[in-house]
């Protein structure tokens, strides 16, 4: 730029930010102009790095001005505090952390900061997702600080900070309420264009005056404009992304075919001869916007499950020490360190039980409900939750690596990593969208080019003119309006008519998942099962009522699930039953109750009810023995009641099961419960394959080596030691009785609990999925007859215009036949 021209010139762009500026503000330097000393240094970083190609990868782009920042604040990053909330250790001893690049506005942008993140000693690895501008750096702590990475980032122009879950959840909520207002807007303005439409098309037909016409055009553009420059920007951002990546998509068929449609009816609004088609405009982008809300309407929710996993974990533990106790943060503790955990509070890390028996809850892990009883050098696992005496265990784990948080970590894995489903649409949109904007251009050029060498005549347009529309009319009989409602269409129908039948499907793509999958993964406990155990046996020595109320009044004692069936039962059985007032109720390590009573003649009786093994320690014998869980009850130690307690398989299981068998669906069982109570389960319902006593992890990695083998996989659990496994499966279902946190993870919950819920899920979805292949068969033919019609000159834009939206209407009533059925 010379002396001349700069000094007239209003503005000056900053050669690295790309922004215009008054030029008496510019830094100039060598025929370089910078709006600050930011923009400059950073200029010339890239440079002296080799770098310079961002600047013809950047294009046109604008990018923020280079921030300031106060020195200090980089050594925030290599506080301690810090580097244990966001920093994690991968197996090979690198140091992980996720963090959010501020100021990434194009591919240009991701190429240059891991460009330039690769390049630095001791960075292992740079992955930038550009949808959520997140970055997965991996580094050796011992060659590099996180300080200087975050230096790196900002030397470049660009600002880094950690990653949350709850901006990520912001983030979601924004997108979700901006979708929803964009389509609001859409629909608003489309409905009352059709309005005008019905005046107009009339008109068309029976005559109408020019004033009146030009009216309802001026009122059509006022209306028409918003749907396509601001619910409509969506489209374009897509189409553009595209281009750059050298990709004709769906988005930019949408695109090409509104704003045509709208140039031309802006022309015909300004005096030109014809028919405008802003009603045309609104309908293309408000269909397809439709299809694109309910794409993100369901992502939130997913987002939600990590915050709800990790407020299961306590912030606390209590330590023990040679000088007495004290209350630490778990990120504090370390392997050998002595831990109290009183009565009903929960486990942080993984250790051993010291010379204490207690008895534990492990439900969160382990999905059973019955109690496990510990002894001495017995594991203890994070998040079980101590139902005896107050006891201590030493800590083999610190929490980092811990049961609990490696299921979290793992969890945060793969829901950051879930494959999309794509839609048969779109993947079709590549091909149709080239091939239509091929055929509207040769048609252009066909219709011109013989207009002018054979002098045909069009009334009062020009031979441009009509090649002009005849090529518009192939773009909008071609719109995609069909092919976009063909999949949201069907699954919305076929989603209510589930959630008719109790089904909460979160996303519509598990549809399609659903009727496709070849396995299914099943949990026991409150799956197959109703998850509460029933009194299976009940045998007494005698029929002594006082007895039976002796029995009766030590189970009301109990919360335990066994004390809770049996008081159950005996109330169903007895009506008679009267409680006694019993003394010195004694937990005895989680393995029963003992208890005394004493009636008004001074007689003690000594009360004793729990498994066999309890039995064993007060020296009583007894032959009776079961594979299930077991109660036996004892008065001054003698044998009076012996019962066998089962949980039972729901009433639909068996029928369930024979659905699967006969659609070729592969059923397998997955259970922590005992080896043997499982097999007991399986072949009472003829399933093959079966798996007792493992935990979530293994549970995860059952499901994933099954995803390895390119098997379609539903899983159905109901607590938190599924949560991991669900998260992996293709389509995870959760009962309403399971916890917050699997129906959290869940893609689908059946809010009745019912597995004859599930196998009207399995109908449907098969039933919708096959309505969705038929409309989208439907939108096709109807493309392979029209597109020639327009070809040749057959249809008008404003014919093609009502043509498309006759094959929306179909693909419409079609989807709505999904509810005759099932």
């Amino acid at each position: 730029m010379n002396e001349f021209t700069r000094k007239n010139a209003l503005s000056v762009k900053c050669n690295h930010c790309q922004i215009a500026f008054k030029n008496e503000v510019m830094i100039e330097e060598n025929n370089l102009f910078f709006c600050c000393k930011g923009c400059q240094s950073v200029y010339y970083l890239l440079q002296d790095e080799d770098l310079g190609s961002f600047y013809n990868k950047l294009g046109s782009k604008t990018l923020a001005s280079v921030k300031k920042y106060e020195k200090n604040d980089l050594n925030n990053f290599d506080e301690d505090s810090f580097f244990s909330n966001y920093v994690k250790e991968t197996q090979e001893g690198f140091s992980h952390i996720d963090l959010i690049i501020e100021g990434i506005h194009c591919a240009a942008c991701i190429w240059l900061n891991e460009k330039i993140l690769f390049e630095t000693d001791g960075i292992i690895e740079a992955k930038i997702n550009f949808t959520n501008n997140k970055a997965r750096i991996i580094f050796d702590k011992n060659e590099i600080k996180l300080s200087s990475i975050i230096s790196k980032i900002r030397s470049i122009g660009y600002d880094a900070y950690a990653y949350e879950v709850s901006l990520a959840d912001e983030n979601a909520s924004e997108a979700k309420k901006d979708y929803f207002i964009r389509m609001m807007v859409a629909v608003f303005s489309s409905v009352n264009i059709m309005m005008l439409g019905v005046a107009k098309y009339t008109g068309f037909f029976t005559g109408i005056d020019d004033d009146i016409k030009h009216m309802i055009h001026m009122a059509e553009f006022i209306l028409c404009t918003p749907v396509l420059f601001y619910s409509g920007s969506v489209f374009f951002k897509g189409a553009y992304y595209a281009l750059k990546n050298k990709i004709i998509n769906m988005d930019f068929l949408v695109c090409s075919g509104a704003g045509l449609s709208y140039v031309y009816s802006l022309y015909i609004l300004l005096g030109g001869a014809g028919e405008s088609y802003f009603d045309s405009v609104s309908m293309i982008i408000t269909f397809v916007l439709v299809g694109k809300y309910l794409e993100v309407i369901g992502k939130k929710s997913a987002l939600d499950t990590l915050d709800t996993i990790k407020s299961k974990v306590p912030l606390f533990a209590t330590l023990v020490k040679k000088d007495g106790k004290k209350v630490v943060a778990i990120a504090e503790i370390k392997v050998g360190d002595v831990l109290e955990l009183k009565t009903g509070e929960q486990a942080c890390v993984d250790g051993e039980l010291l010379a204490y028996e207690s008895s534990f809850d492990e439900a969160a892990l382990s999905g059973e409900s019955l109690s496990v009883d510990k002894k001495e050098k017995d594991p203890i696992y994070s998040s079980s939750i101590n139902l005896g005496s107050l006891i201590q265990y030493k800590a083999l784990k610190t929490y980092e690596k811990s049961t609990l948080n490696s299921i979290v970590v793992l969890l945060e894995d793969s829901l950051n990593h879930k494959p999309k489903i794509e839609e048969k649409a779109n993947e079709f949109s590549k091909v149709f969208s080239l091939l239509v904007l091929g055929i509207s251009l040769g048609t252009f050029f066909t219709w011109y080019f013989l207009g002018l060498s054979m002098g045909f005549s069009y009334g009062n347009i020009s031979v441009f003119e009509k090649s002009f529309i005849v090529a518009i009319s192939v773009i909008v009989i071609a719109c995609p309006c069909a092919l976009a409602l063909a999949t949201p269409m069907a699954s919305l129908i076929g989603i209510s008519s589930l959630a008719k039948k109790g089904l909460l499907f979160k996303e519509a793509k598990y549809i399609e998942e659903m009727a496709k999958a070849d396995v299914m993964v099943l949990d026991k406990t409150g799956t197959l099962t109703n998850g509460l155990l029933s009194v299976k046996d009940f045998k007494l020595s005698n029929n002594n009522i006082f007895y039976l109320n002796l029995m009766y009044s030590l189970v009301d004692s109990s919360t335990h699930p066994i004390s809770k069936a049996l008081k159950k039962y005996l109330e169903e059985k007895y009506s008679d039953l009267e409680y006694l007032k019993i003394d010195k109720i004694k937990n005895i390590n989680g393995k029963g109750l003992s208890a005394f009573y004493e009636n008004i003649k001074k007689e003690s009786f000594e009360l004793l009810g729990g498994s066999s093994s309890l039995l064993k320690e007060h020296n009583i014998s007894t032959s009776f023995k079961s594979s299930s869980s077991e109660y036996i009850f004892c008065i001054n130690k003698e044998v009076f009641a012996c019962v066998t307690l089962e949980d039972e398989l729901k009433d639909d299981a068996k029928d369930f099961i024979a659905y699967t068998k006969k659609n070729n669906i592969k059923t397998v069982i997955l259970s922590g419960d005992n080896i043997n109570v499982v097999k007991k389960i399986a072949k009472e319902l003829d399933i093959k394959e079966f798996y007792g006593n493992i935990n979530p992890i293994e549970k995860a990695n059952y499901i994933k080596g099954l995803k390895e083998q390119n098997k379609r996989v539903i899983m159905v659990g109901d607590g938190v030691n599924d949560a991991l496994a669900l998260s992996y499966a293709n389509v995870s279902i959760v009962m309403k009785s399971g916890t917050d946190i699997a129906i959290s993870v869940s893609d689908i919950v059946i809010l009745n609990n019912s597995l004859k819920a599930l196998k009207d899920a399995l109908i449907l979805s098969k039933r919708t999925y096959f309505f969705i292949k038929q409309n989208l068969l439907i939108s096709l033919v109807y493309n392979m007859i029209t597109i020639p019609l327009a070809v040749f000159g057959l249809v008008i834009p404003l014919v093609a215009a009502l043509s498309m939206s006759l094959s929306s209407l179909i693909v419409v009533l079609n989807s709505l036949r999904i509810k005759n059925k099932g």
